[in-house]
Order: C-alpha cells, then sequence, then structure tokens
C-alpha cells in the first residue's frame, strides 16, 4: 500500500469514528486507533478549517460522504450508508435500554436507593439518544430525496418505542425511592421472572428489527402470554397480602401503590417489544401492523 493510500485509509478511519461514536476529544480518537494524537491532528485539521468538522469533532453525513468520495474509498449508496448509521444508533439505544432495566431491577433486588437513582439518571442518555436518531433521520432524508419516507417514520417510531421502556425503568426505578418496604419473596420471585422474560422481549423484537428476522414474531407472542401470566399471579398474589394488612398504615398502602406500578411497567415492556416486533414486520414484510389498540385485541 502506498504512503498515500495508508493515509487516505487512517483518514477514513478516523471519518468512521467520528461519524458513528462521536469521540470527544482528538486523544480519544488517537488511542482508538492506535495512531499519535500528532497524526490525527494533521490529518482533520485541513477538514475542521473547512467546517467539514465540526465541535466535538462531529461530521454529518453529507460532509461524510464528499470527503470519503474524494479519497475514493466511498463505494455505499447513501440509503445504504443511512441505514447502517441508524441502524448502530438504534442498537446502542437498545444496549442502553438494556443496561437501564437491569439497573433499575437490581435497584429492588438489592433495595438500594442510590442504584435506584442511577438508574432514572441513565433516562436522561436515552432521551438524548432518540433525539440523535430522530436528528439523524432528518438528515438523510433531506439529503437523499429517494430515501423512502415510511422508512424514516419507522425508524422514529422504533426509537419513541425504547424511549418508552426507559420511562417504565423509570417506574420500577421509583419504588426503591418512593417506598420504605422491601418486596415480599414470593411476589420477587414473579417479578424475578418479568424482568427475564421482558429483557428477552426487548433483544427479540430489536434483532427482528435490525437483522430482519421477522420469524421471530411467535417466540414475541409466546413470551407476551407469560409475561401476563406472569403479571395475573402476581396481582393474585399482592390481593392475598393486602387482605391480611390493615390499610390503617398509610406506608403499608402506598407500597401496594407502588408494586402495582411495577408489575405494570414490565406488562407495557413487553406490549412495547410486541409492537417494535409489529413495526419489523411492516419494515421487512411490508405487512401492515394492526390498527385496533392492543389494549382492546384478543
Amino acid at each position: 500500500m502506498s504512503a498515500m493510500s495508508k493515509k487516505n485509509k487512517t483518514l477514513k478511519d478516523i471519518l468512521d469514528l467520528i461519524l458513528y461514536e462521536n469521540p470527544s476529544t482528538q486523544d480519544e480518537i488517537a488511542q482508538r486507533l492506535g495512531i499519535s494524537r500528532r497524526y490525527v491532528t494533521q490529518l482533520i485539521q485541513p477538514l475542521i478549517k473547512e467546517g467539514d468538522i465540526k465541535r466535538a469533532y462531529m461530521i454529518d453525513l453529507k460532509s461524510y460522504e464528499r470527503v470519503a468520495e474524494s479519497l475514493g474509498e466511498y463505494t455505499n449508496s447513501k440509503n445504504v450508508l443511512g441505514n447502517a448509521l441508524i441502524n448502530e444508533m438504534l442498537s446502542n439505544m437498545s444496549k442502553h435500554v438494556h443496561s437501564q432495566l437491569e439497573t433499575s431491577f437490581n435497584a429492588i433486588l438489592e433495595y438500594d436507593e442510590e442504584m435506584a437513582k442511577n438508574a432514572l439518571e441513565m433516562d436522561y442518555t436515552t432521551n438524548n439518544m432518540v433525539e440523535k436518531i430522530r436528528t439523524s433521520v432528518e438528515t438523510i432524508a433531506s439529503i437523499n430525496q429517494h430515501y423512502e419516507f415510511s422508512k424514516s417514520v419507522l425508524y422514529n417510531e422504533v426509537a419513541n418505542d425504547l424511549e418508552r421502556i426507559g420511562d417504565y425503568c423509570g417506574h420500577i426505578a421509583k419504588f426503591v425511592i418512593n417506598d420504605r418496604y422491601e418486596v415480599n419473596e414470593s411476589i420477587l420471585k414473579k417479578l424475578k421472572k418479568m424482568y427475564k422474560t421482558a429483557q428477552k422481549m426487548i433483544r427479540l423484537s430489536m434483532f427482528a428489527f435490525l437483522e430482519g428476522r421477522t420469524e421471530l414474531k411467535s417466540d414475541i407472542m409466546d413470551l407476551e402470554d407469560s409475561i401476563h401470566i406472569l403479571q395475573s399471579k402476581s396481582i393474585n398474589l399482592i390481593a392475598t397480602q393486602m387482605a391480611e394488612n390493615s390499610f390503617d398504615e398509610k406506608e403499608r398502602s402506598n407500597y401496594f401503590i407502588y408494586l402495582f406500578r411495577v408489575i405494570k411497567a414490565f406488562e407495557r415492556i413487553g406490549d412495547i417489544s410486541v409492537e417494535i416486533m409489529d413495526i419489523s414486520m411492516e419494515f421487512h414484510e411490508n405487512i401492515p401492523r394492526p390498527t385496533t389498540p392492543r389494549a382492546f385485541r384478543e
């Protein structure tokens, strides 16, 4: 490989890193690519002066395409690059929401208020991620007149669904902050199963959307049935406990209210996962989603 080709490849690697991962410093870029900071500065300084690379080392898709084409390294169509970029963002957002749900539920398991607060703070990142996806989808659509509007809408809907899951994670975390009682062991066993089922549903639904694995729908529907059965059993256990306790204690009555919210949160996370699966069917198979709200379907 000639010196010029090697230089162009390194610059392309830098552009890819900036586009997909938003590094905050040149030191971070150098460390990630195993090159010197001085070399990073040398390669990107002209692009910074021209305004292609902006503050916090960001580059928009239009600038990326133009610079990559000038290097002779750009071979993907705009649709392919745009889809890959949004898929990567959605994949990262999905992983973050998984972590948010894990932290929220671990806060209940360990009855750790500090962990619960950390879970709530994670929602700020979730909200920022959905905004970044919306902006990126708008950018891709604006620079490519052939980009399918329907596809961009579906990308945004998946991002919104992940954001909604993040909101329900907050409901779970708030149980520890709002209540003074730990969860009864018999109910906790059911919550553990609901948690594992919800995590699996998120994972499978996002795998179906990102990889086109629409055959996973039957697995998703089976898991939804399981989470509804667990919900019913949990509510029956709570009803039994409520009958055995006096509601003279305000704190105790609040305990049951907040516990119902946790159970409802897991149910809604399962429902949202099914909605993502329905979006996957429309995205990859052109099968329209049901128009009847899920609450009214048999």
